[in-house]
């Protein structure tokens, strides 16, 4: 395994919404033996209220801050030798400051999954705040991939199997 790995056990799971990384982030971590976490729902949780009601009522840049933070914490966790998969909210690579934390502490990994797709799997979720207008989501699925391209590992995704994606990712290279 990558010596990164070995000395901050982290595995980042990141990409645009509705691309896997909830369920392959459970496969994975059962595969490994790691602790899971869905960024998503550690805040809805710790916030008592939906992530759409966060954008609502508290606004984009609230629902980051709050993102950013319950990543730190898992981070610290991790620092200390609690190995896990953590699955990243869509937006949350974008921030120069959580890919520092992901690069300093274990593997990005980006579960790139073509339009289309996301497309229909997005088509009729009313929890997804970013997702209402087909048109925006269109133009933010295009503006964050550059961004999605700086994880250290890229998992083309090709089959709404989430047990052959952990397959894929186990297989790449830097995990061997």
């Amino acid at each position: 395994m990558n010596l990164r790995l070995k000395q901050t056990p982290g595995i980042y799971l990141l990409g645009f919404m509705a691309t896997g990384k909830s369920t392959v982030g459970r496969h994975l971590a059962h595969r490994l033996g790691w602790s899971f976490f869905d960024l998503d729902d550690e805040i809805e949780a710790a916030e008592k209220t939906t992530i759409a009601h966060i954008f609502d009522t508290r606004g984009e840049a609230e629902f980051r801050r709050i993102e950013s933070e319950m990543l730190a914490q898992h981070v610290r966790s991790i620092e200390h030798g609690r190995a896990a998969v953590v699955a990243l909210g869509g937006g949350a690579f974008l921030s120069p400051a959580n890919r520092d934390l992901a690069a300093g502490n274990g593997v990005s990994v980006w579960l790139d999954c073509d339009f289309d797709r996301i497309a229909r799997r997005v088509a009729q979720a009313t929890h997804r705040p970013l997702a209402r207008d087909p048109e925006k989501l269109a133009a933010l699925f295009d503006e964050r991939r550059d961004i999605y391209r700086l994880a250290d590992v890229h998992i083309p995704i090709e089959t709404d199997d989430a047990e052959a994606v952990a397959d894929a990712i186990l297989a790449h290279p830097f995990f061997r």
